[in-house]
């Protein structure tokens, strides 16, 4: 089986004002990237569109009626300080939660081995009430709760190594003690949230950063605690969201990883992933703002799934 990589043009047309990080960029040197010949063997698929009820077992009917009726005919329409709307961005944000549903339904039915979802806008500081931190739905919570929902997976994990905390998917995720959310982020930082102390239900692991902090520390976390939790957890699905941002050339933090340590995570997730769910491992893009950083760690995350395949 191979890895599978879903995306969508719609992506790329998500528009935000200039200067802002997370711009269309981003998503093109990620592509770019993966054209190299080494990613020849990539099963390449066209994300479909989320339905309301996929985004619902996540997003109360409120939030998608305001995300949809905040979608701007032209220009620019603010969310928040950090967050803006364009008038591509609502398709751009059904195709990249329908992008992680998809690449559920392929590793599921046995078509793909794993799978990379690169979308924007990113999604893992999308509280179920609230869009904030660039991220209109949380794709990766909806593909976890898709694939508990529809598949079976009474255990659901996810592994956030983005350099900031994801809000959003503890929020939607720490009452509910089948799902299980593990963090490695910088400390303090946006968005505020993540401290060690934030355990919900059990099933919420934050593991700190502090700044300057790099590879030794890092690994030495995932080694230590990550994929410990992961092992005593269980689960039926592991899911990461993707962030690149944590790499010493990124200039929204400062910790100091490189793209090999990236590469070198996810190939130690997906060895946790196969000794305990039969490899079942979806990730979807998060941040990462410095170009050539975010280009060379994506690669290094995707040749990593890859092998696994």
């Amino acid at each position: 089986m191979t890895t599978l990589l879903v995306t969508h043009s719609a992506c790329l047309e998500h528009e935000t004002p200039p200067g802002h990080p997370e711009c269309v960029d981003r998503l093109r040197a990620v592509l770019g990237a993966l054209e190299a010949e080494e990613f020849a063997l990539l099963q390449r698929v066209e994300a479909p569109r989320a339905t309301r009820e996929q985004i619902a077992r996540v997003h109360p009917e409120g939030h998608i009626d305001f995300i949809e009726g905040s979608a701007p005919q032209e220009g620019f329409r603010r969310i928040d300080a950090d967050t803006a709307m364009s008038p591509g961005s609502l398709e751009a944000a059904y195709r990249a939660a329908g992008a992680v549903v998809h690449a559920v339904d392929e590793v599921m039915a046995g078509r793909a081995r794993n799978g990379f979802c690169a979308v924007r806008p990113p999604g893992h500081h999308a509280e179920p009430e609230t869009a904030m931190g660039f991220c209109l739905f949380n794709n990766i919570a909806i593909g976890a709760l898709h694939a508990r929902a529809m598949h079976g997976c009474a255990r659901v994990a996810v592994v956030d190594f983005d350099v900031h905390h994801g809000n959003g998917t503890q929020a939607a995720f720490e009452t509910d003690p089948s799902l299980l959310y593990i963090s490695t982020h910088q400390w303090p930082l946006y968005p505020g949230t993540g401290r060690a102390s934030e355990h919900g239900l059990g099933n919420i692991y934050n593991r700190c950063l502090p700044p300057g902090a790099g590879s030794e520390e890092f690994r030495t976390a995932m080694s230590d605690a990550v994929i410990p939790t992961i092992e005593q957890f269980r689960p039926d699905f592991l899911f990461i969201s993707a962030g690149f941002d944590a790499h010493m050339a990124d200039p929204l933090a400062n910790l100091r990883l490189t793209d090999e340590d990236f590469g070198w995570a996810t190939a130690e997730l997906v060895k946790a992933a196969d000794r305990l769910c039969g490899g079942r491992v979806v990730s979807a893009l998060e941040g990462g703002y410095d170009l050539k950083a975010l280009a060379a760690s994506a690669a290094a995350h995707v040749k990593a799934l890859m092998l696994a395949a």
